[in-house]
């Protein structure tokens, strides 16, 4: 093992792009050095400028554990003391999670961990502007389940200790916390009822309010059914207090009535000023609302756009942002000119109040769904990124470094699979069951969508096949000219994409329970995120023609023999059901060996599913030995040279097996993994099949 150990720490990762921003959730600046900002990544940890946004270094490799930053504050008084509170609370479908709250005190140089791990999503971290160690934590808490770390904490030793001042129940979390700049004893508070499943989104209820504190979160008064606020269930809650006037209070509120409110005596009654939609368009997701730190009646609103009003938020002008979906933004309090604010293309900062932006084209945060190399030497990695377009960068430039001009977009969208044929023809997907075949010679790209219904708007009952928001694309490996898609049934085509024949039946449960309309219950999200009841992965063995496998996220396993004339159940039996399938790799060295990583993360259990059958699917065994307990597997695959040499990844790194997946150990240099933590469920046992 020792030699082993020492191979792996020879080994070096290079970063090969690309160098555009994905999505951001979390900015701040520092309120003493006009050309430092920072900003957290939702999947990269938290990052630095001290230019003005022109270059961005990663402050916090090597110090957090979880990568998926949700909030960030910088302390006014010193900035060297700044807070990372982890796991964002845009609580996507495909949403990765956090481990609590971080603590630098020299400007990002190092960071130590201080507490709250469970609460998982955090929406918002407040610091008293004159005290570095009392500090208040706004926490979503589990988007996928019951639980009781949720809700607004207080620590006032730094976090050493922390206290929780305001709790509703296990379903309602904190999703804003604004505090008074003139009298930081005066605190506002939005919890929100909400909750995630593989197949639906929920955005509302009961426990969704508003909720204020005039004793540093001593006590909690509830203003949720004060005069002026809207009736009945309420959804998510933006909130925001002017620091030129103290008594003005905002409040975008999703509600049957909602829109956005003001209260000009500190909360006890409000009038609706904007019933825009613009401003709360898919209200789980933005929400976000700020104050001009010096002019009363100036705010922003952050939604698919970015919103000013300076008439108290009667009236808005849009202005323009470098990308949209737009998340967070931080305003000097003594320069309202100079900002940074947060989109899904990344951080970018201005000093003209939005006129201008620095690049988003400076951040390697980019999100990428999938991705794969072609044939070529040097070869090319493809991707697709989360939010933009698809991706084709290579793995090496001449140039001496891989900038955008060797980048190019080939044809799908944000969400998919990529194939490529030896030929350099690309097959690529996106959201709403949409995919291209894309010519690298003409540059041009065909439409070549399997079935042409569009399901934006749609519950997935209404839909003739059912295409995840991520659905696999995969060529024989056999024969190119071989194209296989999966929605809930698998398709072959041999006219690259122009036709296609349905060569399974419906390879899911697809049990009428968990394909209707997703949102509710006062604003429906039907996006197709939320399709469920589709084949996740699929693939043919490397070795065999004609051996298929296709695996559901609902969490049932086939496997054809013969090209897809009939289909045999092999589903391992996995206590409690319903985990989904999310990578089937057949092995390129036995076609009657195939490995399996799964998860459940999406059902509130984050064990990590990893295995392996040797008879077709006949009996199968868990290998997860050695991966860290609670960090999910997401895919697995072997070594097309050396049978039994496994690489995994997981949620927060990446692991290998030089023994079939009998024993894992953490790859030196990866990132996020090898920290510690408790041991994988122990040795290889074998599960029946149902």
């Amino acid at each position: 093992m020792s030699e082993i150990t020492t191979f792996l720490g020879a080994m070096h990762w290079r970063q090969a792009g690309p160098f555009r921003g994905g999505r951001s959730v979390a900015v701040a600046g520092d309120p003493r050095r006009p050309q430092t900002f920072y900003f957290g990544a939702c999947s990269g940890g938290v990052w630095k400028s001290e230019d003005g946004g022109s270059a961005w270094q990663n402050v916090s490799d090597g110090f957090l554990r979880s990568a998926s930053v949700g909030a960030l504050a910088v302390f006014e008084a010193d900035p060297n003391v700044i807070y990372a509170g982890m796991g964002e609370s845009c609580i996507r479908g495909n949403v990765t999670h956090g481990d609590g709250v971080y603590r630098s005190d020299d400007a990002g140089a190092t960071w130590r961990h201080v507490g709250l791990a469970e609460t998982r999503h955090i929406a918002r971290v407040r610091v008293h502007p004159r005290d570095p160690n009392l500090v208040y934590v706004a926490a979503f808490g589990h988007a996928f389940g019951p639980h009781p770390e949720r809700g607004v904490f207080r620590s006032r030793d730094g976090g050493q200790s922390w206290d929780k001042v305001l709790y509703r129940n296990e379903n309602t979390g904190a999703c804003d916390l604004t505090m008074d700049a003139q009298n930081p004893r005066v605190l506002y508070a939005a919890l929100w009822e909400a909750r995630r499943s593989p197949w639906d989104l929920v955005s509302g209820g009961e426990g969704s309010g508003l909720f204020k504190s005039v004793d540093g979160g001593d006590s909690w008064t509830e203003l949720t059914n004060n005069p002026g606020l809207p009736a009945g269930l309420k959804g998510r809650i933006g909130l925001t207090v002017s620091p030129a006037r103290p008594q003005r209070v905002w409040a975008l509120i999703e509600a049957s009535e909602g829109g956005l409110f003001r209260s000009d005596d500190g909360g006890a009654s409000w009038e609706r000023v904007s019933d825009n939609p613009d401003l709360r368009q898919r209200p789980w997701y933005y929400m976000h609302i700020f104050a001009d730190p010096l002019d009363p009646d100036s705010m922003y609103v952050l939604n698919l756009s970015m919103w000013k009003s300076n008439d108290g938020g009667v009236s808005f002008i849009e202005i323009p942002t470098p990308h949209g979906d737009n998340h967070d933004l931080w305003i000097d309090p003594a320069d309202p000119q100079r900002m940074i604010e947060a989109n899904d293309g990344g951080a970018c900062v201005s000093f003209d109040a939005g006129v201008t932006w620095s690049s988003i084209y400076n951040q390697p945060t980019a999100q990428l769904y999938h991705v794969i190399t072609d044939h070529n030497f040097p070869y090319r990695i493809y991707g697709a990124q989360q939010d933009n377009t698809t991706i084709s960068i290579p793995s090496y430039s001449d140039r001496g470094a891989i900038t955008v001009d060797d980048s190019w977009p080939i044809g799908g969208g944000e969400s998919g699979y990529i194939a490529v044929r030896p030929d350099n023809t690309v097959f690529a997907g996106s959201y709403a069951s949409r995919m291209t075949r894309f010519d690298p010679g003409s540059q041009q790209q065909v439409d070549i969508t399997v079935w042409p219904d569009d399901p934006i708007g749609y519950g997935a009952e209404a839909m003739r096949y059912r295409f995840q928001w991520t659905f696999p694309i995969v060529l024989s490996p056999h024969d190119p000219e071989v194209l296989y898609v999966t929605g809930n049934h698998v398709f072959r085509s041999t006219s690259g994409g122009q036709s296609f024949d349905v060569i399974s039946p419906d390879l899911t449960r697809g049990d009428p329970e968990t394909l209707g309309s997703s949102g509710g219950p006062i604003t429906k999200d039907n996006v197709s995120t939320e399709y469920y009841g589709t084949i996740f992965a699929f693939a043919e063995s490397p070795v065999q023609q004609g051996v298929l496998w296709a695996g559901s996220d609902d969490g049932l396993v086939h496997v054809s023999r013969d090209g897809g004339q009939s289909w045999e159940g092999v589903t391992p039996q996995i206590r409690p059901d319903w985990t989904l399938i999310n990578i089937i790799e057949p092995s390129p060295h036995d076609p009657a060996t195939a490995y399996i990583a799964a998860h459940r993360y999406k059902l509130d259990d984050f064990t990590p599913y990893l295995l392996k059958t040797t008879d077709y699917g006949a009996t199968w065994q868990m290998i997860a030995n050695g991966i860290r307990e609670n960090d999910f597997a997401r895919t697995i695959r072997e070594d097309p040279e050396r049978p039994g040499l496994l690489y995994a990844g997981t949620e927060s790194g990446l692991y290998v097996s030089w023994d079939a997946g009998a024993t894992w150990q953490a790859m030196p240099g990866a990132p996020l993994a090898g920290n510690t933590g408790a041991p994988g469920p122990g040795p290889e046992r074998r599960l029946p099949v149902v």
